[in-house]
């Protein structure tokens, strides 16, 4: 038998924001490691065309939506209760939403901070519970290179992920009695179609200064899930509290 010490055979992860981006290449590697991928979505169609790309069988596609912060640990729980116990989660879904100051309001505050960090908070205290996780048992956040160097403009997205950031320093100690590790990724640009955003309100030019930030070039789906992969394995046994920058050197 290879050795191989990113196998993921026998674990059940779950991916929120499975239906595309880095959530959708995240479920993909996953099941390339030998996971069973439970993949979370809020439309059915695209939930469908991950689950028919995930290699192996035994996978699960479950509807959700993360917006909605009372229902996530009740959800985890019947969901758990379903399938059984996790042993990881790869919590992808999230909101890009860029505006300066002056347009913000509170609605519009609440919506990012709801989405990209509350849900990340009330999914951490489904997961802790027994009945939720197994052994071992891995929690991965997305956060973002924006949590550290941002720019005009983007400043409530960046607070929500430097929300997650923090969430990740006390997570990761809190959990330890719980047997749950905690850590996240921080990505830069990636080319996905939350990036296309920026090309549609950047101009050609400055779309072009961005990209010329990332010294190793804009950065693949799949570069984020090898190393949202990295810290569900057990190759990151002695790992927690950890952000992990996956950025082309953004923050060299």
């Amino acid at each position: 038998m290879i050795f191989n010490p990113m196998s993921l055979e026998g674990r059940t992860i779950l991916v929120t924001g499975a239906t595309s981006g880095i959530g959708k290449a995240t479920a993909i590697y996953l099941s390339k490691l030998g996971a069973r991928v439970v993949a979370s979505g809020r439309n059915q169609a695209r939930l469908d065309e991950t689950l028919a790309s995930l290699e192996g069988h035994g996978h699960i596609g479950r509807l959700f939506d993360l917006s909605d912060l009372d229902a996530i640990v009740p959800w985890l729980k019947a969901l758990c209760a379903d399938i059984g116990p996790l042993n990881g989660i790869a919590h992808c879904a999230g909101v890009q939403a860029t505006k300066p100051i002056q347009s913000i309001n509170s609605a519009f505050v609440m919506d990012v901070l709801t989405q990209n960090l509350g849900a990340a908070l009330m999914l951490a205290q489904a997961f802790r519970l027994k009945a939720c996780h197994g052994s071992p048992a891995s929690l991965v956040y997305c956060s973002s290179s924006a949590a550290l160097r941002t720019a005009p403009g983007n400043v409530v997205y960046a607070s929500s992920k430097g929300g997650i950031v923090s969430a990740v320093k006390g997570l990761g100690v809190e959990l330890v009695r719980d047997g749950v590790r905690v850590n996240a990724v921080a990505p830069a640009m990636v080319d996905t179609p939350m990036s296309d955003q920026f090309r549609t309100i950047l101009s050609e030019e400055n779309f072009k200064r961005v990209v010329d930030m990332h010294p190793l070039g804009l950065g693949r789906p799949d570069d984020v899930a090898a190393a949202i992969a990295f810290l569900l394995a057990d190759t990151s046994r002695w790992i927690t509290g950890s952000i992990l920058s996956v950025d082309g050197g953004f923050l060299a």
